[in-house]
């Protein structure tokens, strides 16, 4: 089975740039490398990491800690689903 996590963030005002490098360092130190990983950016300094991984749903996973409170708007947002396969097909 692949399991996707999903960890997205809201930098503070003016931090983006630095949310973003802190996310994408802190998936490179994972304690497991997953599947694949993206990481993302969207308006409002918003960051996204996807990490994809070959286990159970309910498997114990490494995942991206929380930031300092001063680099982030609020608590990070964090979701598990499992994969279905592509779409449209």
């Amino acid at each position: 089975m692949t399991v996707a996590l999903m960890w997205e963030a809201r930098a503070a005002q003016g931090r983006g740039a630095e949310l973003l490098e802190w996310a994408g360092a802190r998936a490179a130190e994972l304690s497991r490398k997953p599947l694949r990983g993206e990481l993302l950016r969207a308006p409002e300094d918003r960051v996204l990491v996807l990490t994809w991984w070959d286990a159970a749903y309910d498997d114990e996973l490494p995942e991206l800690p929380e930031p300092d409170a001063g680099l982030v708007t609020r608590a990070v947002h964090r979701w598990r689903f499992e994969s279905l396969g592509p779409a449209g097909g």
